[in-house]
């Protein structure tokens, strides 16, 4: 089964995320990628304007059902990070598309400090089925906690899927490099399973993200390496079920 990333760059509105999410899952359909997932916040962006603007739910609501259409018609799987409002809480959630109508969704557990005001944290982690292979799902901070990986794979998770935006100041982003390379390759020799990292890239409200979005197979070899200055598509095949 062949799965991928895609490093994409994060505008600060719905509709331009939404033309690249689709453009995206496009050009992977035509690779013959069957699950793709996109960085942290990819629909939505993080720019206040945006997420709290009148009408900003229903505007959301409609563009994930047009990229569920679409991933129908193109029969993959799309992970999708995005805002999400429930009530009067804001989460970083990502929301898993499956080509059949299935949906579900992921809030992240691992706050930042400079989310801690804005997001409230999940609670619950996620591995959900797709063509007889198990997958995991964490976003950015978490994959700093080898505890919740390790759940994962208990849970019987045959690959993790990391949903990333690095956005730092510019010499942090730069020195931060190779942490943020470091621990998904440390998952992935921990639990014996593929770990892919999806990677914003370029600036958004004055920050800026390096991509080095990745895949590391089951011994922490990487299988590819996305660079720091455009968007792309990464791809691998999962090793058959037994």
């Amino acid at each position: 089964m062949r799965v991928g990333v895609a490093q994409t760059f994060i505008a600060d509105t719905l509709t331009e995320n939404e033309a690249t999410i689709l453009r995206m899952a496009e050009l992977a359909a035509r690779r013959g990628v069957k699950l793709l997932a996109f960085p942290e916040m990819s629909l939505t962006g993080y720019h206040p304007q945006t997420l709290t603007k009148p009408g900003f739910e229903a505007e959301l609501d409609r563009s994930l059902t047009r990229i569920a259409r679409r991933a129908r018609e193109l029969d993959i799987g799309l992970i999708v990070g995005r805002a999400e409002l429930g009530g009067k809480k804001l989460f970083n959630a990502a929301t898993v598309l499956l080509p059949d109508g299935t949906a579900c969704t992921y809030r992240k557990i691992n706050l930042t400090e400079q989310e801690a005001p804005y997001f409230t944290p999940g609670d619950k982690p996620l591995v959900f089925t797709f063509r007889d292979y198990k997958f995991g799902v964490i976003i950015c901070r978490d994959q700093n906690y080898p505890e919740l990986a390790r759940q994962l794979r208990r849970e019987g998770a045959d690959a993790l899927f990391i949903l990333a935006a690095h956005f730092y100041p510019p010499k942090e982003a730069r020195w931060k490099l190779p942490k943020n390379r470091a621990l998904p390759i440390a998952r992935a020799v921990e639990n014996g399973f593929y770990v892919l990292l999806a990677n914003a890239v370029g600036s958004h409200l004055g920050l800026v993200s390096l991509g080095n979005s990745l895949i590391a197979d089951s011994d922490g070899c990487l299988v590819a390496l996305a660079g720091e200055a455009g968007e792309v598509l990464l791809t691998c095949d999962l090793p058959e079920k037994a």
